[in-house]
């Protein structure tokens, strides 16, 4: 088990990293865009703030809506839609209408307007001049799908959380080895093939985690078909059978000679935590995330850059392209990281909490000969249940 204080300080170093706006930052690190960069680390850090109670970082992304507020929706592309998933949240924090009436809109557009393949997948568009015809990629789940789940939580509404649990399997579907449980990166509806067949690390880290938070959220709304959760275990085991020594993951996950990954491993073991809180998961994924942990922190500076994620990547033509993607600072190594920090010390203090409820129960037992369960310290969360 990782020192809280140690994971504390970290999480403190990774937000004042992201948010330091002392000197020009490059495309990786400039948090005042409106795309899909900014957008993860946006709702890295309101996970932050919100799982640890950490106002500080609400407020930062506040007021980085209400700066940037202009820019939002003006262009709709599936990447432009990431930094709308903390809207919802934004408006159980406030109750702005702003942000309700917004997240409607944006919804709208995706349900009535957004490009779809033959196979009615979200087309993967971006903000950059350029097009990628008839093509599914992992990244929608997260940019895209995410939000929707997120809004059905908040609305109750069936409508949308069955686009996006349809969204998803469409997804799952398309993009998922048959052999192996791991994803591709895309798939072309309109050559019928996975193009580069590529299984690239970070498009299965989209997946890995933002899956156990469209369950979450439309869990009760709408029935969670038993195919989902069934495609997702073999995703994580796919995955776990390829996980390095160190805790990582290569960039390409079947392709030991790559480099190894930060931001898609931070992400696939945080997404193995939230898919052991939601059910998805048993606790035994826990230990491969408490590994990727230790494997991930040394990657961290004093300043609080993670080292060793990779740029910007669309589906590249072949698999050795992904291993000429130059590495450098991103919001999205940053935010993932985070989150993986973040989910661990939550799980942790969890924990302890319900121990000192066993160890209150077991003061009070007469025969002093029934013991509570220790269970899995990794996951700070006994190994028999599902916190």
């Amino acid at each position: 088990m990782q020192d809280a204080f140690i994971l504390t300080d970290t999480l403190h170093r990774l937000f004042t990293y992201m948010t330091n706006e002392d000197g020009e930052r490059d495309w990786g690190m400039d948090i005042e865009q409106w795309d899909w960069v900014p957008g993860v680390g946006l709702i890295s850090i309101m996970e932050y703030g919100t799982t640890l109670k950490k106002q500080t970082a609400v407020h930062y992304v506040q007021e980085w809506v209400r700066r940037n507020e202009p820019k939002a929706g003006r262009m709709k592309v599936i990447n432009a839609m990431a930094p709308f998933a903390v809207y919802p949240e934004l408006y159980r924090q406030t109750h702005e209408e702003l942000f309700l009436i917004k997240s409607w809109s944006i919804a709208r557009w995706m349900l009535e307007e957004a490009p779809r393949t033959r196979e009615q997948a979200f087309e993967h568009t971006v903000t950059e001049a350029a097009s990628f015809r008839e093509q599914v990629w992992a990244d929608t789940v997260y940019m895209a799908v995410l939000f929707l789940a997120r809004l059905a939580g908040l609305m109750g509404n069936r409508k949308l959380a069955d686009e996006a649990l349809r969204q998803t399997l469409i997804h799952m579907r398309l993009l998922q080895d048959a052999g192996t449980g791991i994803s591709f990166h895309g798939w072309n509806c309109e050559a019928g093939h996975h193009m580069s067949k590529a299984r690239w690390a970070r498009a299965n880290a989209w997946l890995v985690l933002a899956i156990p938070d469209i369950v979450s959220e439309i869990r009760g709304i709408a029935d969670i078909p038993d195919e989902l959760c069934a495609r997702y275990e073999r995703l994580a085991a796919g995955l776990r059978s390829r996980q390095a020594a160190d805790g990582l993951w290569h960039t390409v996950v079947d392709r030991p000679d790559f480099y190894k990954e930060t931001s898609a491993s931070a992400g696939i073991a945080c997404g193995y935590l939230k898919a052991v809180r939601t059910g998805l998961l048993d606790a035994s994924y826990c230990q491969i995330a408490s590994r990727t942990l230790n494997g991930v922190l040394p990657l961290i500076t004093p300043e609080g850059e993670v080292k060793g994620g990779s740029g910007g990547t669309p589906v590249l033509a072949t698999a050795e392209a992904y291993n000429e993607v130059p590495v450098y600072p991103t919001l999205y190594g940053q935010g993932l990281t985070m989150q993986l920090l973040a989910q661990t010390l939550a799980m942790q203090k969890s924990w302890d909490v319900q121990k000192k409820k066993l160890a209150g129960v077991q003061i009070q037992k007469l025969d002093g000969h029934q013991n509570a369960e220790e269970g899995d310290e990794a996951c700070g969360s006994p190994a028999d249940a599902n916190p």
